[in-house]
This record gives structure tokens, sequence and C-alpha cells, in this order.
């Protein structure tokens, strides 16, 4: 058994990263963008990368004219966490958030945000079907 967490906010944001990037199953519709490789975790959380469907990987690449304008998360370092906040489905995001054990509270904006924070490393694995509700409310064309 392993005696030590992974608490790293950066090294957090990698592994979720690669999770995204490397997904086959369900995932496989979403990328990474506008990533910044020099990002350096603040108190607030400074913004690391957005994950968006990715038109390469759509069959109806129209669908997602401009992935950009509309990312289905962004993800935010933190020195000891990752906050990833979702635009869309805001009530569905953290059904799947709660139902993973992960801590979730939502962000008066309008738009409604979900913020979803992820303290561990191993508490990644249990983002991914918060991100595949998400995508679904988005290929549902849902918020």
């Amino acid at each position: 058994m392993v005696d030590e967490r992974l608490t790293d906010g950066v090294r957090i944001a990698q592994l979720l990263a690669s999770e995204i990037a490397g997904n086959e199953g369900r995932l496989r519709d979403l990328a990474v963008d506008d990533a910044d490789p020099d990002v350096e975790p603040t108190v607030d959380g400074a913004l690391a990368y957005r994950v968006v469907r990715d038109a390469g990987a759509v069959e109806d690449a129209s669908a997602v004219e401009d992935a950009d304008a509309d990312p289905i998360a962004e993800v935010y370092v933190q020195p000891e966490r990752v906050r990833v906040e979702f635009a869309s489905a805001p009530d569905a995001v953290a059904d799947a958030a709660v139902d993973g054990g992960l801590r979730v509270r939502p962000k008066a904006v309008r738009p409604p945000r979900t913020l979803v924070f992820v303290e561990d490393g191993a508490q990644v694995k249990r983002l991914l079907p918060v991100l595949g509700a998400a995508l679904d409310a988005a290929v549902d064309g849902g918020r």
C-alpha cells in the first residue's frame, strides 16, 4: 500500500491532461487546449488548460466549429490541488462529482458554473465520469 499522496497541483493537472489525451473510451472526443506548460500554482488558481471537444475526433466537425469559444471545463492549478470549473450542465456535473466522492461547490456567475476540486492524484480517475457528464450535456446541446 502506498503511504504517500500526490498533492502537488501541477502534477495532478498533468495526470488529468494525460488521462484526457490518452482516453480511448467515452472521453475520446475531448482534448486539452491552450495549455500553459510553465504554469505556476497560485492560491486563487492559475489557468493550466481548457478541456474542449476535439473537432478532429468528432464525426460531425461542424458541431464543434469553435471549441475554443465554449470549453467543457477549465483547469486551474493551486499549490495542493486542482480546481476544475465546468461551464455546462451544472446540476449533472455536481451529481456526478458527488457520486465520485469529490468536493463540489457552485459558482454564482452567469451562466452558473460548478467547481470540482481534485485534491489528490488518486482522485483524477474519479473526475473522468464528471467530464463524461459534461461532454454528454455538450453533445446534447444542454447547459
